[in-house]
């Protein structure tokens, strides 16, 4: 099975992480925040990836550093699932409908990172109410941050793009399982590749 867990420790984080890319969607992460944990499951459902573990961090100053680095290490664990990548399709892409919103993401698992993201937020944060029954929040400009954290460490290009919406929900989500779709398809195993490596290099790097 092409699985990996990585721990990663800082003074403002504390993150672990279990992936199987060959899962059937179950995302069991603890997770302090509200819309961010909604956000993996529907990443995990739509990608049929499995996660588990547990997400830290120093909320009493940002939501961003949890956030970030939590793309930071779901990357890396992607990276080192995948080693060679040799045998997967490495591109994919998909359009996906979310209510009002129309949300496109296309990834390239070849090796160098990059990200275009113009998911057209309006920058406020979403609202609601924690279990604990007070006010909670999650900051729409850290959208951004995870999926900038995840290409730095997963080594692939990925373009996000909400070509029209008005919910932030919607946006966000849309473009979370659109992402999702798409990165189930470029890892998958391609049976007519018989194993090689997807790249006319021989290699990714």
């Amino acid at each position: 099975m092409r699985t990996a867990t990585v721990e990663r420790n800082t003074k403002e984080t504390q993150i672990k992480l279990t992936l199987n890319l060959d899962g059937t969607g179950l995302c069991s992460v603890e997770n302090p925040i509200g819309f961010f944990d909604h956000m993996l499951n529907s990443f995990c459902k739509h990608g049929l990836f499995d996660l588990s573990g547990t997400l830290k961090g120093d909320l009493e100053v940002d939501q961003h550093h949890l956030i970030e680095d939590t793309g930071i290490v779901l990357g890396m664990c992607f990276a080192k699932a995948l080693g060679d990548c040799a045998g997967i399709f490495r591109s994919a892409s998909c359009l996906y409908p979310m209510d009002e919103a129309l949300c496109r993401a296309a990834v390239d698992f070849g090796g160098r990172s990059f990200l275009v993201c113009n998911a057209e937020l309006s920058g406020i944060p979403l609202v609601s109410i924690g279990q604990n029954g007070k006010e909670a929040s999650f900051q729409t400009d850290c959208f951004e941050d995870f999926w900038q954290g995840f290409v730095s460490t997963a080594r692939c290009n990925l373009h996000l793009d909400t070509l029209r919406g008005r919910s932030d929900h919607h946006k966000m989500e849309g473009l979370f399982k659109a992402a999702a779709r798409a990165i189930r398809e470029a890892v998958e195993i391609d049976a007519r590749r018989k194993g090689a490596i997807p790249s006319t290099k021989g290699v990714i790097c």
